[in-house]
């Protein structure tokens, strides 16, 4: 199995060398691009780039407001306060998921409270979000509170994994019954559509990443995307300094966030964007080369569910077990292939082991056999 694997993936990529898990590509003008903002000398986080490329995000995913910030972390961040969170809340979200979405809830002074997620989605379970809320939280003149713990829960934070959206439809049933807002860090799903709508647009916000090995990069950058139009002024607001709009006075009127993404990164991201048809539709090609040999060699893979269009940012297999997991990684890496297993579950982290969760039966068993594979987009 594992040296079919390698054939296979060396086949697609045309090489006898390194496969990464997931490289950019450059195909379009970017060059260009960037040479115009050199030119322009507005390489900061003034310049036409910053604007248009929000604009057009907006466009792309069918939002009324894109704001753009230095990175996903930054705009995760913004978007739970915006949302209303405070230091002493916590925050409802999922073990499997990258490090950044609990550190944004941190840095808001709040606690995550994790809740398993499905096995076919990877994202939060709505069943068990709903158990969760029967169980613990008590409704108050002042918003929802977790019995065990005596504090608000603030927001819920799902996230769309590898690209794959979640049942974002079932999380915001839940949620709207309890009068909880929904955040969706939809940092890996630009260009993933749930029930023909983009991820990151159902709940109060979303966020995107467009860090380098996203499925589109501008280097290093993140958005917020709403359709409340308070709420997008508000993020534009604290990601620039809360400065007060005048020709030449320096004036901030309250502590904010030094957030902005630079006009340079901007432009990148223009022409990244121009090519995401491109790199959208060779993705869901790679994902059927790889479905095609998992099928033939008794393994599953992780595809979109009933009523997605996902972008299959990386490719994830799911193996028997552990050992088989660790032999897959070692034969593959060993070879030259990279692969990798799932994140650490945040339960997991020195950080976050004390914090509060369900059972995560399902997080345990995707922790333990879950594989990614390369990702790039592939070349012609």
């Amino acid at each position: 199995m594992f040296e079919s694997f390698i054939r296979l993936v060396r086949e697609i990529y045309q090489t006898e060398g390194f496969v990464p898990l997931h490289e950019p590509r450059f195909y379009g003008n970017e060059k260009q691009y960037l040479l115009d903002v050199i030119d322009s000398t507005f390489v900061s986080s003034v310049g036409p780039y910053v604007t248009e490329f929000e604009n057009k995000i907006a466009a792309f995913c069918g939002s009324k407001h894109a704001v753009a910030t230095v990175n996903g972390t930054a705009a995760l961040h913004i978007a739970l306060l915006l949302a209303g969170v405070r230091p002493g809340d916590e925050i409802i979200t999922q073990a499997v998921t990258f490090v950044a979405t609990c550190n944004a809830v941190r840095y808001c002074g709040a606690e995550p409270v994790f809740i398993d997620v499905d096995r076919a989605t990877l994202g939060m379970s709505p069943q068990a979000l709903s158990s969760f809320l029967a169980e613990f939280v008590e409704r108050r003149a002042e918003g929802v509170f977790n019995k065990s713990s005596g504090r608000r829960i603030a927001a819920c934070l799902p996230m769309h994994v590898f690209g794959h959206p979640c049942d974002v439809s079932g999380l915001l049933d839940v949620c709207e019954s309890y009068g909880i807002p929904l955040v969706e860090d939809a940092a890996e799903a630009l260009g993933s559509r749930y029930r023909d709508r983009h991820c990151g647009t159902f709940g109060k916000m979303g966020v995107l990443s467009f860090n380098g090995n996203k499925i589109m990069t501008t280097g290093g950058g993140g958005m917020i995307i709403t359709d409340d139009d308070e709420l997008a002024g508000r993020a534009k607001h604290l990601t620039s300094t809360a400065k007060v709009p005048h020709a030449w006075r320096f004036e901030h009127d309250q502590l904010a966030y030094n957030y902005r993404m630079p006009n340079l990164n901007a432009a990148l991201g223009l022409a990244q964007l121009e090519q995401m048809p491109l790199f959208i539709e060779r993705k869901r090609e790679l994902a059927q080369c790889y479905l095609g040999w998992a099928n033939a060699n008794g393994v599953d893979m992780v595809s979109e569910p009933v009523g997605a269009h996902a972008n299959y940012w990386l490719n994830a297999l799911i193996l028997n077990n552990r050992p088989d997991r660790e032999a897959f990684l070692r034969a593959s890496n060993d070879r030259g292939v990279m692969t990798r297993p799932l994140w650490e579950l945040m339960v997991e982290l020195p950080m976050y082991k004390d914090c509060r969760h369900d059972a995560l039966t399902n997080s345990y068993w995707l922790a333990e056999r879950l594989v990614n594979v390369p990702s790039s987009v592939v070349c012609r």
